[in-house]
């Protein structure tokens, strides 16, 4: 007999979702997205990785029951997405991108709204409201209105807002977008309290260094597909070699693309791309063994360098080898 806890808490086969746009001749449908498969076990932190328009919003408003998917099937903590919906929503929170607070409401009177919405009672809403005001960190200004707080303090209360239930299943839109370095830490550590908690997590982010530092397993996913899936570790090892960026003294287009023509062409070099801001990126084997002669290449092309770096693969760089661009320009 299988325990519940070995059950998966998520499990999509073939998700879709097409929209059209223009009108006239000028209609078409877009699939934002296309045939998802998905499986993600209790207590994990999930991260979909992606640029914006990849389909990781749509996906998690199906997921949420905001949105009708066209086709496949999802279950969310044992219930069918498309026939239990109700009891679907009971399990899960889910927390917008935009957020959900207002400017001249207290957390207090937020959280206690919120649970009470619930089917709370009273007395329980307002014991709930205490105890997330403290786990949150949220005390020391919880009577004033939310208009007052900074974007982390308000990220935190919605957060607070979408657990006040007491979910099985977190949805996190770009939890972190446009907060600055120390309020995107505090919500990371919040993150990372409810998975200690046992929730499970399912968050988008464009954000390289979160999904990494952030993330138990990572479904990098562009134009409405999956591309690569994986551990963040196990995604990175699966890049053969090392990188090696380099910048040439005349950043002009001209010199740059000459230096990417000349490195392309060494034994050392698997490829060789020209970034928009002039640096070039190269795939190398052994950076070690490779970086002295990228150096001898340039010089006798007449080539002066600014700066070369060794990189060890990131997920850009896995991005980068699964759709031929590099997210942080997309």
């Amino acid at each position: 007999m299988t325990d519940d806890k070995d059950l998966p808490m998520i499990e999509t086969s073939g998700l879709r979702k097409s929209f059209r746009t223009g009108r006239g001749r000028n209609a078409a449908t877009v699939d934002a997205v296309a045939g998802l498969d998905l499986t993600v076990a209790q207590g994990e932190i999930f991260g979909f990785l992606g640029p914006n328009g990849a389909g990781k919003t749509t996906t998690l408003r199906m997921l949420a029951t905001l949105l009708p998917p066209d086709g496949g099937d999802a279950v969310i903590a044992g219930a069918d997405l498309r026939t239990r919906q109700a009891e679907v929503r009971r399990n899960i929170g889910y927390i917008a991108q935009g957020g959900g607070t207002w400017d001249d409401v207290t957390a207090r009177e937020e959280l206690v709204l919120q649970a009470r919405m619930h089917g709370i009672g009273k007395a329980e809403a307002r014991s709930r409201a205490v105890a997330a005001l403290d786990s949150f960190d949220l005390t020391g200004y919880a009577d004033r209105n939310c208009r007052t707080y900074s974007g982390g303090q308000r990220r935190r209360v919605d957060i607070a807002l979408g657990v006040i239930h007491r979910p099985k299943v977190l949805f996190l839109d770009e939890p972190t977008s446009g907060l600055d370095p120390q309020s995107r830490a505090h919500v990371w550590d919040e993150v990372r309290r409810l998975r200690g908690e046992g929730m499970t997590v399912f968050l988008t982010t464009h954000y390289l260094d979160e999904a990494d530092a952030l993330c138990d397993r990572i479904a990098i996913i562009d134009g409405g597909g999956i591309v690569a899936e994986g551990t963040p570790a196990a995604l990175k090892r699966s890049i053969a070699g090392e990188v090696v960026t380099v910048g040439v003294a005349d950043a002009s287009v001209a010199v740059a693309e000459k230096a990417g023509e000349v490195l392309a062409g060494q034994a050392c070099v698997r490829s060789a791309e020209v970034r928009k801001d002039g640096v070039l990126r190269l795939a190398v084997d052994a950076g070690e063994t490779a970086m002295p002669q990228i150096m001898r290449a340039l010089a006798d092309a007449g080539i002066e360098l600014a700066t070369i770096e060794l990189h060890r693969p990131t997920l850009d760089d896995v991005f980068l080898a699964r759709t031929g661009r590099s997210l942080r320009e997309s």
